[in-house]
């Protein structure tokens, strides 16, 4: 039995990812709020899409950015949740080796993707408020886009490494991931040879990526909020101030976790199992969740624009 138990997996056709170990029990009680969280993800973010593309006062750098926001949040949504909810609903645990991999490779490259849009929107709000009368000649339609395309080939070109490292490991422990999805650390984690090349790569991403772009993030603001508290009266400063909270408080949802999580993951060694994954998996549903909800609620023109849209289908 032992022999077995150490079979080669140098190349494991599946692996097996449990869920939420230790709380398989209460596994279809936890979908009802991860369910009910991606159904407002896909709901919010798909109409913010529909919104932008049918009102064209709404066809500034500001709001394309926020269309890149929902379609980033719409495929690490989409990613994960299926995959999820055939776990708790079906016990469908077995995934595919290069799916996981895929689903690997695009959770962390739409993370960064996503890390980086928030760069792009915290340039904005900087033009915007510490540069308005240039604002229109700075960030120009054909700068937008190529914002949008640095920002996708950074995500597909930084990530590309991970699936093509853990493709080239070794797995000779189990094929078995204590995780809800394939999750980075979790397969490394699997991997009986050298993952010092990943181990450094992973440190980098987190360092180097988004390290610098929450200090881009955090200069921008600094400036912005100088250029605030500046201004002559104090109703120029609350509309000022109101064009940049609705964006402050998705950075916050989606850093705060993220912050947390790889916490809990390098210090946290007397963390149950269980709420490492449940934070990781939080992680990947609450700033989806939240994103459309924020800028619905914070954004007048927004609101002006679904209001009529009801108004009209109730006439």
């Amino acid at each position: 039995m032992s022999d077995s138990n150490k079979t080669d997996f140098t190349n494991p056709s599946t692996f097996i990812l449990l869920g939420i170990p230790g709380l398989e029990a209460a596994h279809v009680w936890i979908s009802i709020p991860f369910c009910t969280m991606y159904i407002i993800a896909i709901l919010g973010n798909f109409t913010i899409l529909f919104i932008v593309k049918t009102e064209p006062s709404l066809h500034e750098p500001m709001y394309y950015f926020l269309c890149m926001l929902a379609i980033t949040d719409l495929v690490l949504s989409t990613s994960t949740l299926p995959k999820m909810l055939s776990i708790f609903w079906f016990n469908s645990r077995e995934i595919n080796f290069s799916a996981c991999l895929t689903q690997m490779y695009f959770i962390h490259c739409f993370l960064v993707m996503e890390s980086g849009i928030f760069v792009a929107m915290a340039f904005d709000r900087y033009v915007a408020i510490c540069h308005p009368l240039r604002h229109s000649t700075i960030l120009t339609y054909p700068l937008v886009a190529k914002i949008g395309l640095v920002l996708v080939l950074r995500g597909i070109m930084l990530l590309l490494p991970y699936p093509f490292l853990a493709r080239q490991w070794p797995y000779c422990r189990t094929n078995i991931i204590p995780h809800s999805h394939c999750e980075y650390i979790a397969v490394v984690k699997l991997a009986c040879g050298d993952t010092h090349v990943s181990s450094y790569y992973g440190l980098f991403m987190i360092l180097c990526v988004r390290s610098l772009d929450m200090i881009f993030i955090a200069v921008s603001y600094t400036q912005i909020l100088r250029a605030i508290f500046s201004l002559p009266t104090k109703d120029a400063r609350l509309k000022a101030l109101g064009t940049c909270s609705s964006h402050l408080c998705a950075i916050l949802s989606f850093y705060i976790p993220a912050l947390f999580s790889s916490l809990t993951h390098q210090f946290g060694y007397n963390v149950p199992l269980h709420f490492h994954v449940l934070i990781a998996s939080m992680y990947l549903l609450v700033p989806p969740m939240l994103n459309p909800i924020i800028y619905g609620v914070r954004t007048k023109q927004i609101q002006e624009r679904l209001l009529r849209l009801f108004t009209h289908k109730g006439m």
